[in-house]
């Protein structure tokens, strides 16, 4: 296999230092039979990275692969949101992951099961991702029920096999799984290749227009190559014959240059209609009847490139939903909620704090988080203020009262630290503290401890803040702490004060 151009090594093999290697075969013994000594620390550093070269799988959705391609906007859906990407002839580069839920790395990927359908989308206003299966519903409705529907999926504690009963006895005590399970069932849990099968959001997500008017969504992604399926006979054989029967098609295909495409349409409810609607339509085991909302086609999704390497590309690819775009949000399905946080948390716990700074999950914008340090840290803002909000210059998120995405609660959705009472001041409080607790001793510690504090390098416009910090506290304590600091400040060049 040829090695492209831009990732062509070095004249020679190197250490990961980048230091001539002096040999890729032999170790370096005394004598030809003799121990092998430390000094060698290519072969150390070889066998120690060896150790650790794999990292944990997911769970769930540990066998799976995927291919980059891009997204083109067709029709014209911009009465409903104002995502960039969605905008008539916007055109996205994306990821796809397509994948298993129960089997693990080395399972066979025909096994009959739920197949994820994880979208990342690398828009002009960040990543969004659009983590889905192959199903439009799921089987449970609340995220305190997932870990245990998937442990129920996996295998058992004793002889480490998957179990029927296990399965079962999950399914028939959530009597809400019966839609999925009839679907999983059915013809369509045993898709032929990912090239034939469908996709689905499953959940139902918010558009917001320009003009902040708001809609619920589903998403579906309709194969075009047409559904098919296998049988059991079918499934059974290729998991013998080839248990990466579904990673190796989509692979070769794309090399043949028959590059898949779906068609994405949406359905979209009336925000007002969820609250009469017959059925909860958040519930992610139901779907909404075509007849009610019909689908609205918006464009076509086509995979055209392979990974270069799997590793890099596929395994460490990260996908949440909580990652969404300006004119996208999410809904009050619970299932969704919960994953919105554990998406990114399995991340961080399987491929490190950082995962957000690999290559494949970077977006294609600027970033400027106040996300800092961490273990492989590779991407930093440089000296820049560390802390939000900041007086030197970098820019810090400041929204407030109510929000685009949000939706109707029984107090409506706002951000707000709480919902303020006769009371509730930031300052009242530390007053009282000062003027009724603290004796004169401890009033003028306090006020010596503090002066001193700001003369340690507190600059100009924060120092007048802070005089305005403690004035709200007490007036009195207030104005002895920028008398003290005044003073401080005049007195150290006339005194000619130095370090120490």
């Amino acid at each position: 296999m040829s090695i492209p151009a831009d990732k062509q090594p070095a004249a020679c093999a190197t250490t990961g230092a980048g230091a001539p290697a002096a040999s890729d075969r032999p170790t370096l013994p005394i004598g030809p039979d003799g121990p092998i000594l430390l000094p060698d620390v290519h072969v150390l550093e070889q066998m120690a990275h060896f150790n650790r070269e794999k990292v944990p799988e997911r769970q769930p959705h540990a066998k799976g692969a995927g291919a980059f391609g891009m997204f083109e906007t067709t029709g014209d859906v911009s009465k409903y949101t104002r995502a960039a990407m969605f905008q008539p002839g916007a055109s996205t580069e994306m990821l796809a992951r397509f994948s298993t839920v129960a089997g693990e790395q080395g399972s066979p990927d025909t096994w009959r099961d739920v197949r994820g359908f994880s979208l990342k989308f690398y828009t002009a206003e960040g990543n969004y991702d659009l983590v889905g299966n192959n199903t439009p519903i799921f089987f449970v409705r609340d995220p305190m029920k997932f870990p245990h529907f998937i442990r129920s999926q996996k295998r058992l504690p004793d002889s480490g096999l998957r179990d029927n009963h296990m399965q079962w006895d999950f399914w028939t005590s959530n009597p809400e799984s019966a839609h999925q399970v009839t679907y999983l069932m059915g013809v369509r849990g045993l898709p032929r290749t990912w090239r034939h099968m469908n996709g689905y959001g499953s959940h139902t997500y918010m558009w917001i227009s320009a003009n902040g008017e708001k809609f619920w969504v589903k998403y579906h992604f309709h194969t075009e190559q047409g559904m098919q399926f296998f049988s059991n006979a079918e499934a059974s054989e290729m998991a013998g014959h080839d248990a990466d029967f579904h990673r190796r098609d989509l692979f070769n295909a794309i090399e043949r240059g028959e590059h898949p495409s779906w068609i994405l349409s949406v359905q979209v409810m009336p925000y007002a209609d969820a609250k009469d609607y017959r059925f909860n339509p958040f519930d992610l085991t139901k779907v909404w009847p075509h007849g009610d909302y019909p689908l609205i086609r918006v464009g076509r999704m086509t995979l055209n490139r392979n990974p270069e390497n799997f590793f890099a590309q596929i395994e460490q690819a990260a996908f949440s939903p909580g990652n969404t775009v300006p004119g996208i949000g999410l809904s009050p399905d619970k299932m969704l909620l919960g994953r919105a946080f554990a998406y990114a948390d399995a991340q961080r716990n399987r491929i490190g704090t950082n995962f957000h700074q690999l290559p494949v999950n970077q977006p294609k914008v600027p970033v400027n988080t106040y996300l800092f340090d961490g273990q492989m840290a590779y991407h930093h803002s440089g000296n820049a203020p560390v802390h939000a909000p900041n007086s030197g210059g970098r820019p810090w998120a400041d929204q407030s009262g109510p929000v685009a995405d949000g939706w109707e609660t029984d107090g409506g959705m706002v951000r707000s630290a709480y919902t303020l009472h006769a009371q509730d001041d930031d300052f009242g409080q530390p007053g009282t503290m000062v003027r009724e607790v603290f004796d004169d001793a401890q009033r003028q510690a306090l006020i010596d401890q503090v002066a001193g504090s700001l003369l340690g390098g507190v600059r100009s416009p924060v120092l007048e803040r802070a005089f305005e910090y403690w004035k709200n506290i007490d007036p009195d304590v207030g104005q002895r702490i920028e008398n003290e600091v005044r003073a401080g400040s005049a007195a150290e060049p006339a005194e000619g004060m130095g370090e120490g």
